[in-house]
């Protein structure tokens, strides 16, 4: 009986938990106006590769986008519908320290060049 309640209670735990991680990754937008930034810097031997990636994640469009590279070069872009992402290639006189994204209706977003973490035995390692 006393096993029964153990392996009730354990079961309910992990359902009530997967239900929490189901419900907070698909949660729907909480905001109107939203923007994800993640600009990448890979350093290699020889030379480096970045890309800066914008998802809107907001629940309206955003209109009028300003991506600022450290200051150095500015890239317009015209809109970017809810849930839609797009990757983009920062200049060749870009520093790589941060990205500055501002849109329409208040939204700026500064985030710092991550380096993605390096596996020993994978390529670029």
């Amino acid at each position: 009986m006393k096993l029964i309640f153990i392996y009730s209670a354990i079961g309910g735990v992990a359902a009530a938990v997967t239900v929490f991680m189901l419900l907070s990754v698909f949660a729907p937008p909480t905001q109107n106006y939203a923007v994800d930034v993640d600009p990448i810097k890979d350093s290699q031997n020889l030379f480096t590769t970045a890309r800066v990636t914008i998802a809107d994640t907001g629940r309206l469009p955003l209109t009028n986008i300003v991506v600022n590279y450290d200051g150095n070069s500015i890239e317009r872009l015209a809109g970017l519908s809810p849930g839609e992402k797009i990757m983009l290639s920062p200049p060749d006189n870009s520093q790589l320290r941060s990205v500055t994204v501002t849109a329409d209706h208040g939204v700026s977003v500064t985030k710092p060049y991550r380096i993605p973490w390096k596996i020993p035995g994978m390529m670029g390692s």
